[in-house]
């Protein structure tokens, strides 16, 4: 047999083990919202950079710490792509905690499978959202995590709207992005708070992180019932490619 045929077997033997969460029933569809008035960006890599690179700034550790991410809790990493924060993530959560692994690419989320295997990680679980609906649990996730693909997002405010069902009361969504025009892979932070006001999210934090990692940005996610209707969402132009921090 083939290395190529032995993996894909491997493949098939292992994704209904990891990816065993079902998906959960889904949202508002991507018609009922307005599309985003500025350019998104192609999906590209499953991977910003390299892992090395990320590990010698402490990425994952700024983040978390400033997230307030703790052993126990159930974290979303949306647009998992590779896994670098999900691995991450799961060791810092602990056996009692969970990481929810979350793409809209297959080739991405089979060998995501594939490294979860390897590092035999049983606190994570693999799903396959939608670029509109992540398709998570109702009030699953304490803490959500985009990581340098919000540009990448083709519908935000759909994905949002149906991300909030997603937390809990509280529930904290951190994303990281550079301080970059869309189309150059980055999202202004003046644009980003626009859009995420938008779909009833509370900023309350923000900070430039160490080693050239971009800024993260955290949110509130709006309970379900005050979640603007998505014919009441007003899309943001984007006007500025200079950065806003407060």
């Amino acid at each position: 047999m083939s290395r190529r045929l032995a993996l894909a077997a491997f493949l098939t033997l292992i994704v209904p083990a990891f990816a065993a969460e079902p998906l959960a029933p889904p949202g508002a569809p991507a018609s009922a919202f307005p599309r985003p008035d500025r350019p998104v960006a192609e999906i590209i890599a499953p991977l910003w950079a390299s892992e090395s690179q990320r590990d010698q700034v402490d990425e994952v550790g700024q983040v978390a710490r400033l997230m307030r991410i703790a052993p126990g809790e159930t974290v979303g990493d949306i647009g998992a792509g590779s896994g670098y924060y999900t691995v991450r993530l799961a060791e810092r959560v602990g056996p009692q905690g969970r990481v929810i692994a979350e793409d809209v690419t297959p080739r991405y989320l089979a060998d995501l499978t594939a490294r979860i295997a390897r590092a035999k990680l049983g606190n994570v679980t693999v799903v396959r959202g939608e670029p509109h609906d992540p398709r998570l649990p109702s009030g699953s996730l304490d803490a959500a995590l985009l990581v340098h693909m919000y540009h990448e997002i083709s519908q935000p405010y759909g994905l949002l709207h149906n991300l909030a069902a997603a937390m809990k009361p509280g529930g904290r969504v951190g994303i990281v992005d550079a301080d970059a025009i869309p189309s150059r892979h980055g999202t202004p932070p003046a644009l980003l708070r626009c859009e995420l006001t938008a779909a009833g999210y509370r900023e309350t934090g923000f900070s430039v992180l160490e080693g050239g990692v971009g800024y993260l940005a955290i949110f509130e996610a709006p309970t379900i019932g005050a979640r603007p209707a998505p014919s009441a969402i007003t899309p943001c132009k984007d006007v500025t490619t200079r950065s806003d921090r407060p």
